[in-house]
């Protein structure tokens, strides 16, 4: 036994860098497993495929688009790139700039789609998040072990995260998303590695600079995270009266800004002028709005993030702070580690302005400061069980919770995680595979314009037809269908704003069709089968 003390004392690096291997490998294979379960794309995975690679934003531009008859091709050709596509990067860069979002994200999933080319796959996407996830850990470990002065709890946070509801969910999300949360975490590290630097060199200057202008052009919400940490420094140095320092850093942040809008300058548009920053700034203005925004997101830190247990730490920590100011009859409970507060400050105001602001209360909206927020809640929870407990039974009672961590979802049965798999809609997809032979008519109706919502379905149908709600008639229902067979039945989507029942009715007397079956509820509309 003495030996083997010894041989694992002296090898400990060795040792920590094989199991954080093996850690990462086996969270890798997890999310191969769930990618194999992922059985539908939402609205927005199915736009980062068509942004990075069509010739325009929607498909639903396409003149030929309503009123004609297609096959899966057609559907196909907007989620993927031909031959012909391979060398053309245009899309990349316009449909960006027509759009909402910088480019960095869609050009690395068009490289990524290079791979696959003539044919649609969730696994570009997918594959390209766990590269993603990948850098995320090693990153993940280098900020934890400058957090918590150890290799062993920066193995241990990348244990963590890789097993939280949101790392997983964030990776299957074929979204720009798990970019930017890498992005966030190599600025974070590079700051908090930095920050005793009495000179900060050009090298590290550059490396800096390079950082900053590829997340800016992955994400704007971005910009929230490096300005307050831009803030956070500028308020070091000047404290320091380094003044050598400040003019580099703040002439490093100027110049990266102007770089950055370089490349792609109608950022400042997209921020000030588009429908998402307006309707940024106009969400400011209601303060109910923003509360009950605020409280959803902290549910969803807590069932998605924390798998649920972050009540339960909160309660520990008060617990311990309680009994330690009744044992002391004071508080002396500081947390003086400076590179934490540089990492932990701005993911609290990123959280809480996304909280405030997003169009919508999802996920996706905080996934990119979910690791920094595991490891930040992580190591508040050591400092304080540390002024009860010795070291040894502290990481006794955190390896415990994270115990419960994997545990407790399955337990209570929470109803949010995974919800990028989209379970729900497997179903549907392998009804629609099994019968694709089988016609879809589609009553359209542009005022619920979620197409892509539904494409998926689309790419697998062999003859689908989308008619404009303005189009139908029982005349135009026997044109289209008089050289279609569907005499083994087909189906029918009705969108929302439309009475269903009505065009149901009409569509049975015209085509003799003697019954109707409801057989799924979409996100805006609804699936039919007619017999």
């Amino acid at each position: 036994m003495e030996k083997l003390k010894e041989f694992v004392k002296r090898n400990q690096n060795k040792i920590l860098l094989v199991l954080l291997v093996v850690i990462i490998l086996l969270q890798v294979l997890l999310r191969i497993e769930y990618g194999f379960e992922k059985a539908y794309l939402h609205i927005d995975e199915g736009y980062s495929y068509g942004l990075m690679n069509y010739d325009k934003i929607d498909i639903m531009d396409n003149e030929d688009f309503y009123n004609t008859w297609h096959k899966s091709e057609y559907y196909k050709d907007y989620l993927s790139i031909s031959s012909k596509e391979a060398m053309d990067l245009t899309p990349v860069y316009e449909n960006q700039k027509n759009d909402v979002h910088p480019p960095f994200y869609y050009l690395l999933l068009r490289i990524a789609s290079s791979f696959t080319i003539g044919s649609f796959s969730k696994w570009t996407g997918i594959v390209l998040n766990i590269v993603i996830f990948i850098l995320t850990s090693i990153f993940i470990y280098l900020i934890a072990n400058r957090i918590f002065k150890s290799k062993i709890y920066a193995v241990f946070m990348v244990l963590v995260n890789g097993f939280t509801l949101a790392s997983i969910d964030t990776t299957i999300f074929i979204r720009m998303y798990a970019l930017n949360a890498l992005n966030l975490l190599i600025i974070a590290y590079l700051h908090i590695k930095n920050t005793n630097k009495g000179k900060l060199s050009c090298k590290e200057l550059a490396i800096m600079s390079i950082a900053i202008i590829i997340g800016s052009l992955t994400h704007y919400y971005y910009l929230v995270f490096l300005f307050i940490l831009f803030i956070m420094y500028l308020i070091k140095f000047i404290k320091q009266k380094n003044t050598k320092n400040i003019l580099r850093y703040v002439s490093m942040i100027i110049i990266s800004a102007i770089i950055s809008l370089a490349i792609f300058p109608y950022s400042f548009v997209h921020m000030f002028m588009g429908y998402r920053g307006t309707g940024t700034i106009s969400s400011l203005t209601n303060i109910n709005q923003m509360w009950n925004s605020f409280r959803t997101y902290c549910n969803i830190l807590c069932d998605n993030v924390f798998n649920g247990i972050l009540l339960f730490m909160v309660l520990v920590s008060v617990a311990v702070v309680v009994y330690h100011f009744i044992k002391n009859k004071k508080l002396s409970i500081k947390f003086e580690n400076k590179e934490f507060w540089l990492m932990f400050i701005p993911s609290v105001i990123y959280f809480t302005m996304v909280a405030l602001v997003s169009p919508y209360q999802e996920l996706r909206y905080i996934m990119p400061v979910c690791p920094l927020l595991v490891i930040g809640g992580f190591y508040l929870l050591k400092v304080l069980l540390e002024k009860v407990f010795s070291k040894k039974n502290t990481y006794y009672i955190l390896s415990a919770i994270f115990v419960v961590m994997l545990i407790l979802p399955s337990i209570i049965k929470l109803d949010i995680p995974f919800y990028y798999l989209y379970k729900d809609k497997k179903e549907i997809v392998t009804k629609i595979e099994q019968e694709q032979d089988k016609p879809i008519l589609y009553i359209f109706n542009k005022e619920q314009n979620r197409f892509l919502d539904d494409l998926y379905l689309f790419t697998i149908s062999d003859q689908s037809y989308i008619m404009d709600k303005e189009e139908f008639s029982k005349e135009k229902l026997k044109e289209i269908f008089t050289n279609i067979n569907f005499k083994n039945g087909f189906f029918v989507i009705i969108n929302e704003g439309l009475e269903h029942e009505t065009y149901l009715k009409e569509i049975s007397e015209t085509l003799n069709v003697t019954g109707y079956e409801h057989i799924q509820r979409m996100n805006a509309c609804d699936i039919y089968q007619m017999e």
